[in-house]
């Protein structure tokens, strides 16, 4: 953050893009996929079991919705302390955040009752009461797991820091395996949120005419929607980061003393705790959000075509090979987003190279540097990057569907099309639930690894372990 460095002001830019925007995109996409799923299922759900009022089961999810505006405020605003050696900013925004929980459980019992009672199954509203609870539960579980491998009070980015002390690539295989490790514990807790929810749905007493039980689906709709009815406050969390990081930033280039710098410095460690507390978060409520888009697809299916389809069977070779493909995507996807942050670093520092040969008072504070311009190509390359991972997210399943459904026609296999489209999304769905949380916590264990040596371990700034702690930092942005 040396205001001598053209590309100072774009990095700030970029946090501020990167961390609130985008975040708020990616959590508004999970949060919109989850309540149009969720009316879907629940009128659907409703119509199956003969309610006479479905109407409480669709407005259900915008309700939801609406009280985690007022929860989250009333927990941002019981955000009060200081912190100190026994309690960390994290500890107090935590705090906060157990507040928002607490509300959000007692809200959710009031509108479980409130929408969700339906008089041929009068005890079905305490079951999706406690699908609800799940999703809360989920909820927490997932802060907690980020906050252990992306705090450097925790084992896993210390370890990362030792390895520092031995050089770039050690601390490179250690940041890959911390980021490995990590994916482990959320995947348990996803899979067993969405099993407990689909069985508290099925035990609500919802059945059809032939006595099926109809709610399981509905079930992981509304844990769903527990997970994300605090999701105002974790945003809230998430933009905290990139404050903390721009006013670490101001201090730096404004030649603040060295004690402003310590204190920034700690609140930027913690904000890149709640930054990778919120990609975990998002990463988790979107695992259960596709679970759901995933089952409204089938619906859909069923519909368009006539013919009943609620089951994909991998052991056919096409679906397979869709649900290969699907995997591959998201690979794909991931190595031309990381090669495009580079092409855009390449043309930054190329830039910059070029500033301080033009203009060599810029290191003796007799020249200003042009920020502008450095804002402006990484905007620019930044859109330019993105057009192939974005034309292959929307293009590859259209172009498999069509693919196979003219080779089923060929080889009389109806909605093959349809079938090897859903192993595609399927595989494609848990590869990048696995991708989306090895690259996050990476990411972030590797920033707070640098932060921690930053702090004085193992030498401090300056020594050979920030040297090799700065480099994985490097690979860490892209990652994120």
């Amino acid at each position: 953050d040396d205001p001598r460095n053209p590309a100072v002001i774009a990095d700030l830019v970029g946090d501020n893009v990167g961390d609130c925007a985008a975040r708020g995109a990616d959590l508004f996409e999970s949060i919109a996929a989850e309540i149009i799923s969720a009316m879907i299922l629940g009128g659907t759900m409703a119509k199956q079991s003969k309610l006479q009022n479905p109407i409480g089961f669709i407005m259900f999810p915008l309700v939801v919705h609406s009280l985690d505006l007022v929860v989250s405020a009333v927990g941002i605003m019981s955000v009060k302390g200081q912190a100190s050696k026994t309690k960390s900013s994290y500890d107090i925004m935590k705090g906060g955040y157990s507040v928002s929980i607490f509300l959000a459980a007692i809200g959710f019992i009031i509108t479980c009752r409130t929408l969700l009672y339906a008089e041929s199954a009068p005890n079905a509203w305490m079951y999706f009461s406690a699908c609800g609870f799940v999703g809360i539960a989920c909820s927490y579980c997932f802060v907690f797991i980020s906050q252990y491998y992306t705090d450097y009070k925790y084992a896993p980015v210390r370890k990362i820091a030792d390895a520092s002390a031995t050089g770039h690539g050690t601390n490179i295989i250690a940041g890959v395996g911390v980021g490995m490790e990590a994916t482990a514990l959320p995947v348990i807790v996803i899979s067993i949120a969405v099993t407990a929810a689909y069985w508290f749905g099925k035990m609500s007493g919802l059945e059809d005419d032939q006595g099926y039980p109809t709610g399981g689906l509905f079930g992981t709709a509304v844990a769903c929607m527990g997970m994300l009815s605090t999701a105002a406050y974790v945003l809230t969390m998430d933009i905290f980061g990139p404050i903390a990081d721009n006013a670490g930033g101001i201090v730096e280039m404004s030649d603040e003393p060295e004690s402003v710098r310590a204190i920034t410095d700690e609140l930027d460690a913690v904000g890149n705790t709640t930054k990778a507390t919120t990609k975990g978060y998002a990463i988790g409520s979107a695992a259960l959000a596709a679970f759901l888009l995933f089952s409204a697809y089938m619906d859909e299916v069923s519909a368009f075509n006539g013919e009943k389809f609620d089951m994909v069977d991998i052991a056919i070779p096409e679906v397979w090979i869709g649900g290969l493909l699907g995997s591959m995507l998201v690979y794909l996807f991931s190595a031309w987003a990381c090669a495009a942050v580079g092409n855009s670093a390449q043309d930054v520092v190329i830039e910059v190279r070029r500033q301080f040969q033009e203009k060599p008072g810029i290191m003796n504070y007799e020249e200003m540097p042009d920020y502008a311009r450095c804002v402006s190509i990484v905007a620019a390359s930044a859109l330019k990057e993105m057009k192939k991972p974005g034309l292959l997210a929307v293009g590859a399943p259209i172009a498999v569907g069509v693919t196979f459904r003219f080779f089923g026609q060929l080889t009389g296999q109806t909605m093959l099309g349809a079938k090897v489209v859903a192993g595609m999304i399927m595989f494609a769905t848990v590869s990048g639930i696995l991708m989306a949380l090895f690259l996050n916590t990476a990411g972030g264990a590797w920033d707070n690894a640098k932060k921690y040596v930053e702090l004085g371990a193992h030498g401090g700034k300056g020594s050979e372990a920030h040297k090799a702690s700065i480099t994985g930092d490097t690979v860490g942005d892209p990652f994120k």
